[in-house]
């Protein structure tokens, strides 16, 4: 089952992303380098909660 999650960048705190993933398979946290447009640099965003 695929589940839509929301990737918050990891220093200013801001959602950029929406993505999905299968909890069946991956259950960890995703963890990805998204470029941030209210920074306007590459951080590294993760899973919010």
């Amino acid at each position: 089952m695929r589940v839509k999650i929301n990737l918050q960048c990891s220093s200013c705190g801001s959602q950029n992303y929406l993505t999905s993933k299968n909890m069946k398979t991956h259950p960890e946290r995703i963890e990805v380098l998204k470029y941030c447009p209210k920074e306007r640099k590459v951080t590294l965003s993760g899973k919010s909660l």
